[in-house]
């Protein structure tokens, strides 16, 4: 192996390993400096020594706690550094000194107690103090998916929907008004977590939705973000036991995570819905799937946006074929959600369950409407859906086009692939034989 190539298997061993630690580094930094940009740029810190010394002494038997250790030194460097400005106009006497030491001894050893405590309750600390009131929804979202999901600003971005220096400036903004404002670093309580449950649990579903397909990269799914968004939904099923809209999204999150095993191939290749083998579908999440669907409907949640999306999902979970699949009633779902919550993207999974209900033209119809969105304008799935109606239609010469189209727009490489495959697919198809 070159050491070009071997430089370059490093650094994706470090890109894999931040984004299964950076949340539990960036939420054990957080409990103890009290500031999450700090706790943050410390994190960083770590991850810049990585990059720096990993390509030549290798990576770590445990790069986790090679990060968390590196981190805590930085936060110690930084809190020493701290003592001795706020005495830089008088000489430091042998009491000041143990004082000092005493204080960093006190700290190292807070910090070691916080890593060894519950992982979950500090991430979802982090994902309240991410989601606190003082910042705009979209902040929220935002700095939530980089700080809990390990995204880069771009993955952040597409997901929005909207600019990557929007993106980049909503997370510098955000960071600095919870600094200036001492949000505290606590799981809220009484009316505050009523109020905050909603941004919460649209922070999930973005964190879910990134590891269920991801926007950029070589692989289509990130397990570990799946993992993470449904412990998280779990944990605040627990937490709000009577809240029908959590129970609605863990019930979304299981059922459609019940799919992972079976949406790739032995090479990491995706395998789309109509063609998976069911019988790999992990059954057991999907009966709790459905058990916390059952849940949000007694507590008169099935009208809520994520029960909607988990009753389509459930009508997919009972159908052993795709053949078997209650197409009408999906499409009767999706005309709900879409009534209770306008959303162009939604609209466009409409159109395919109406073009499975009753004909491609009849969702193509609704597709093209679409086409002038400007949310859509650069979302590769708007061609993507197209191209399959118009190649269902026999127009397989636009499909082809807009499959390419498709392709030309996706960041993950994996997508990129197989839409370049279906386009290829029609041209083959035109001709003569």
């Amino acid at each position: 192996m070159s050491a070009q190539t071997e430089n370059t298997a490093t650094h994706r061993a470090i890109d894999a390993v931040w984004r299964i630690e950076s949340a539990r580094i960036i939420a054990a930094l957080t409990r103890i400096v009290r500031d999450v940009g700090l706790a943050e740029e410390l994190a960083q810190d770590a991850l810049v020594a990585a990059l720096e010394q990993w390509p030549a002494s290798a990576v770590p038997d445990n790069p986790g706690a090679w990060l968390m250790a590196t981190a805590k030194h930085r936060a110690i460097d930084h809190f020493r550094r701290n003592k001795l400005l706020e005495r830089k106009h008088g000489e430091l006497g042998r009491e000041l000194e143990s004082q000092q030491e005493s204080a960093v001894a006190n700290f190292e050893a807070e910090f070691d107690a916080a890593n060894e405590q519950d992982f979950g309750d500090d991430l979802l600390r982090l994902v309240f103090i991410s989601c606190h009131p003082v910042l705009s929804t979209e902040a929220r979202v935002a700095l939530t998916l980089r700080l809990l999901g390990g995204l880069t600003t771009q993955e952040i971005a597409r997901a929005f929907l909207v600019p990557e220096p929007t993106i980049a400036q909503r997370i510098v903004r955000a960071k600095r008004t919870l600094s200036e404002a001492r949000v505290p670093f606590e799981v809220p309580r009484g009316p505050d977590l009523a109020a905050r449950l909603s941004s919460v649990l649209e922070v999930l579903y973005l964190i879910f939705n990134e590891g269920y397909s991801a926007t950029a990269g070589e692989d289509w799914m990130r397990p570990a973000l799946i993992e993470d968004a449904l412990r998280l939904g779990r944990i605040l099923a627990g937490l709000a036991p009577n809240e029908p809209e959590v129970h609605g999204l863990v019930a979304l999150m299981e059922i459609q995570a019940s799919r992972t095993h079976a949406r790739t191939n032995s090479a990491g290749e995706p395998i789309l819905l109509a063609d998976q083998d069911r019988t790999r579908w992990d059954h057991a999440l999907i009966r709790h799937g459905l058990a916390e669907l059952q849940h949000a409907e007694r507590l008169n949640g099935a009208q809520s946006p994520y029960a909607l999306q988990a009753a389509i999902a459930a009508c997919h979970a009972r159908a052993n074929t795709p053949e078997q699949t209650d197409w009408p009633r999906i499409a009767a779902l999706y005309a709900r959600l879409a009534q209770l919550t306008p959303n162009p993207i939604i609209e466009l999974n409409r159109a395919v369950a109406v073009s499975m209900a009753f004909g491609p033209q009849a969702g193509l119809d609704i597709v093209d409407s679409l086409t002038s969105e400007p949310a859509l304008k650069s979302y590769h799935l708007l061609p993507a859906v197209r191209a399959d109606l118009l190649k269902k239609l026999g127009r397989l010469a636009e499909a082809r086009d807009e499959f390419a189209r498709a392709a030309n727009l996706t960041q993950n490489s994996r997508e990129r692939t197989l839409l370049l495959s279906r386009a290829a697919s029609c041209a083959s198809d035109t001709l003569p034989s």
